[in-house]
């Protein structure tokens, strides 16, 4: 049939599959799924599962509110490489028979199926997903997973990659085994941190496995009785977790655009313009990259106890500088460094590629790239030379995120005539309402006797 179900049928057979989860994420990124006998392939394929949407997250509904159904993506199919007889199948929300325009797969889908019938191009993208290995103490609190983990200068040391060598090694095999080509594993700067690279692909199948991968990380540092977080700023002294993400522009037929031969940073006078797009939305996108309160303990707030800055405080673009937020590592591509561990990889790829394309429509000019270590200069210097600081909180970055017309528009209109930036805007802001209203440690100690 044209869904793919043989293929998928005659491949969960050879694999040994007795179930399938069918997955979908909330505006979140968190994972939903129901567990699907393999011999109920057939009903998942006609009818979805279905879901009370209301209860799985926020996703635009209510309990009055007729079910979610989603329809699995035979072409994500995933092995569950820890757990055998199970695999995932991504899938997109429907409403009615019709795709639900709250659900972050649909949106990036709608926006990549527009880019290849309107322009004959793809977005492919690669994703560095830092995340941190923790354990829980007999008095509630948390501590780094490896208790010796205490260099003063973690990253790359050896000694506290092998100590968690039996987690790494698994997780690599497992992405190798799945055929995502698992290119690196590192400690990174933070005592607990760590680093698996894989390669980058199209941006639906980057984000599935990013999902995926979140997932296979914490079933398996749970199995090892520990705990991990991608969240981006777990402790206050400690580099938070990013997750850098790298795009760049294709045509249909698997023929680079962003790359630019004889160009000082190897990139096309298209990349430049894609460049310049992304640094007109940036401070607007940060609402999305950067979705949490706790995002904002990530970016633009110096270094962290091993004096080394990962994440970026400046909407500026430059060569191979991590001061800043998009860096050219390489010819062809462009890393975005804002972006952090709690953004929803569908949503997160939607507004890049959004700004992006908007410097490309208007022909931007990106300017001159920025060769300096912006931390080393006064904030006076650095305005002077036109350079916006990323917002300082959720809160200002959703008002920022509102009144963009670009990104309002790319992420689309809902069932009642409203902008789903406006649906997104919301619970954000009820999310920084709350941790506003809530009385901290330091509040306690810096004014409890003030005066």
């Amino acid at each position: 049939m044209g869904d793919g179900r043989d293929d998928l049928a005659a491949r969960a057979d050879e694999d040994g599959i007795e179930f399938f989860l069918a997955m979908f994420v909330d505006l979140h990124g968190k994972p939903c799924a129901k567990a699907v006998p393999r011999s109920s392939l057939n009903m998942l394929m006609d009818g979805g599962a279905g879901f009370a949407g209301f209860a799985a997250g926020d996703m635009g509904q209510g309990p009055a509110d007729p079910d979610l159904t989603v329809l699995p993506d035979a072409a994500s199919y995933t092995r569950v490489p820890w757990k055998p007889g199970v695999a995932v199948l991504h899938c997109d929300p429907q409403v009615g028979g019709e795709p639900w325009p709250y659900a972050p797969r649909v949106i990036l889908k709608r926006l990549l199926d527009q880019l290849g019938t309107e322009r004959g191009w793809v977005l492919k993208t690669g994703v560095e997903a830092e995340y941190s290995l923790l354990r829980r103490t007999p008095e509630g609190g948390l501590e780094v997973a490896d208790a010796l983990d205490r260099s003063a200068k973690p990253c790359y040391e050896v000694k506290g990659l092998t100590r968690m060598w039996d987690f790494l090694s698994t997780l690599s095999r497992n992405m190798n085994e799945l055929g995502w080509g698992n290119y690196a594993n590192d400690h990174e700067d933070g005592n607990g941190q760590f680093e698996s690279n894989f390669t980058y692909s199209d941006a639906v199948t980057t984000a599935d496995r990013t999902i995926f991968f979140r997932y296979m990380v914490h079933m398996l540092a749970h199995d090892a009785g520990m705990c991990a977080t991608f969240m981006p700023k777990p402790f206050s002294d400690v580099t938070g977790n990013g997750l850098h993400t790298h795009l760049s522009l294709w045509t249909t037929g698997d023929e680079p655009l962003f790359d630019g031969d004889g160009d000082a940073l190897g990139l096309s006078k298209l990349a430049y313009q894609f460049v310049a797009g992304l640094l007109d939305h940036g401070r607007a996108s940060a609402g999305v990259i950067c979705p949490t309160v706790n995002s904002y303990k990530r970016i633009g707030v110096g270094a962290p106890n091993s004096g080394s800055t990962w994440a970026p405080a400046y909407v500026a673009y430059g060569g191979n500088n991590r001061s800043l937020m998009l860096r050219v590592p390489d010819g062809g591509r462009v890393e975005h460094r804002a972006v952090d561990g709690s953004a929803n990889p569908y949503l997160a790829a939607a507004v890049l590629l959004a700004a992006g394309l908007d410097g490309v429509d208007r022909a931007l000019d990106p300017g001159e790239q920025t060769t300096d270590n912006l931390f080393a200069l006064s904030p006076d210097e650095i305005a002077a030379r036109g350079i916006a600081h990323l917002p300082g909180s959720l809160d200002r970055a959703v008002d920022e995120l509102v009144d963009d017309a670009v990104l309002r528009r790319a992420l689309g209109v809902l069932p009642d005539g409203s902008d789903f930036v406006d649906y997104f805007a919301g619970v954000k802001r009820a999310e920084f309402d709350a941790y506003h209203s809530t009385v901290s440690q330091w509040e306690i100690d810096r004014y409890l006797t003030q005066v």
